[in-house]
């Protein structure tokens, strides 16, 4: 692993919170060069270093609890790892579980047990702890239940799928949130002008910087790296005695080798594209729907506001015409929720596909707004007395369900029976089209109101 916790090349340097804390050298990358060094720094995640929060504590150096932190990449989870162990003032070990086996985990926990003998406490950071196999997994748990180490574990998986059990229930798991747009642009603007950053040398269009923090989706490391990369090519064009090169967005796009998205989540765009991928679904050209989705996820559009809107027009344009749309929508929401980007894109295309290729109907629509439509004009009417809850002493003597007919006893399991109220019976809602499965309902829906109403099939 090319950890990031390397301590400059010296022999005789231990990996140590005390190494830790001198910091890495110019040469390291920029993102590793502008990792917090106290709590003061850290950037986002508000919501779970208050004051007196494990995670709070655990930093101040007041706590003693493993820790599984769950979040998308770049939202602090290793530096999190770090200002833990310069805390606690232990060893430092970094494995990475795709590298290291059970012979690695063992080997640190037999180092960490000689060293607990002489008071010294050994914190222990896995990055990717969801590649480890159960087996793996379970090397850690003696460990971890005896504080023979410190475990602070990294995941960008859900840790209930991808974590076992008894290491979960010995461990606090803290669920990191990506970093707001807000927050990208403050570790922009800290990295260009620290001394142990860029210290001053390029300056950041307006521009440049929106698509910096458009291309991040809430990744700070993402954001560093194309950072620095940008400030690299200008570099080589610019005297070093000329001041401080702007970066505008095409030495940003000719260094990550992508486009910027004129999209602004607030504005015209944002409303635009959402419009035209929802048009294109309804209209079924599934290329149009793919490129507008694809849009707004280069642009870093949320995924769960995607994932509503799939969810909404499987009802609103598809409906009964084919049932099976709106599952698909909400597992696709799930998978937003429980996966997360970038991998929850196949999901959303899955989806997008699915919806657009689908047979159409507005009848769920049409329906539902046809009977509020009544409800608004007062078309209320009484409840039947046979359909009133007759669970109660004394409902029977009110006529409260005297005379219901338990549909289950016949043998279709349809029988003659008023079900709305007096002012709309014979009223229809409900039509289905000739599209998809509704085919099938349009055939069927008359039966079944000839039946209901007593009219003849």
């Amino acid at each position: 692993m090319d950890s990031l916790f390397d301590p400059e090349p010296d022999d005789a340097q231990e990996t140590s919170a005390a190494g830790l804390g001198r910091g890495p050298g110019p040469s390291a990358p920029l993102a590793v060069r502008m990792r917090p060094q106290r709590l003061d720094d850290v950037v986002g995640q508000g919501h779970l270093l208050q004051p007196g929060s494990p995670l709070n504590r655990l930093i101040g150096g007041s706590g003693a609890a493993s820790v599984l932190l769950y979040g998308p990449p770049g939202t602090g989870k290793t530096t999190m790892a770090s200002l833990i162990s310069r805390a606690t003032g232990g060893r430092f070990e970094a494995l990475s579980a795709l590298s290291a086996g059970v012979k690695e985990v063992r080997a640190v926990i037999d180092l960490a047990r000689r060293r607990l003998v002489h008071g010294e406490q050994t914190v222990l950071f896995i990055d990717e702890v969801h590649r480890f196999s159960k087996t793996q997994q379970d090397a850690l748990l003696d460990a971890v239940e005896n504080r023979i180490v410190l475990l602070v574990a990294a995941t960008t998986e859900n840790p209930s799928f991808s974590v076992v059990a008894p290491l979960l229930s010995r461990s606090l798991v803290l669920a990191l949130q990506p970093l707001s747009d807000a927050d990208i642009g403050t570790v922009l603007d800290r990295a260009v002008a620290a001394d142990r950053g860029l210290a001053g040398a390029v300056s950041l269009s307006d521009e440049a910087r929106e698509h910096l923090i458009a291309v991040a989706g809430g990744d700070a490391r993402r954001a560093l790296t194309a950072l620095e990369a940008a400030a690299a090519g200008a570099a080589d064009r610019s005297p070093d005695d000329e001041g401080p090169v702007e970066l505008s967005v095409g030495d940003v796009e000719s260094t990550i080798d992508q486009a910027a998205v004129r999209y602004d989540r607030d504005g015209d765009q944002h409303y635009d594209v959402t419009s035209a991928f929802i048009k294109s679904i309804r209209g079924s050209d599934v290329d149009a729907a793919l490129h507008y989705l694809a849009r707004m996820i280069a642009a870093g559009e949320d995924p769960r506001f995607i994932a509503r809107r799939l969810m909404i027009h499987a009802s609103e344009d598809i409906g009964m015409a084919d049932p099976t749309a709106l599952t698909t929508a909400v597992n696709a929401a799930q998978v937003v929720a429980l996966v997360g980007m970038p991998e929850a894109r196949l999901a959303l295309a899955q989806a997008t596909i699915h919806l657009a290729t689908a047979p159409k109907s507005n009848g769920v629509v049409a329906a539902i707004g046809a009977a509020m439509a009544d409800i608004s004009a007062g078309r209320i009417g009484a409840v039947p007395l046979h359909l009133r809850d007759g669970h109660y002493s004394g409902a029977a003597d009110l006529g409260n369900a005297v005379g219901y007919r338990y549909p289950h006893d016949d043998p279709d399991g349809v029988l003659a029976q008023q079900y709305p109220p007096d002012e709309l019976i014979g009223v229809d809602y409900y039509a289905p089209t000739e599209r998809g499965a509704e085919r099938e309902l349009a055939a069927r829906l008359p039966r079944l109101r000839a039946i209901i109403r007593r009219l003849r099939r």
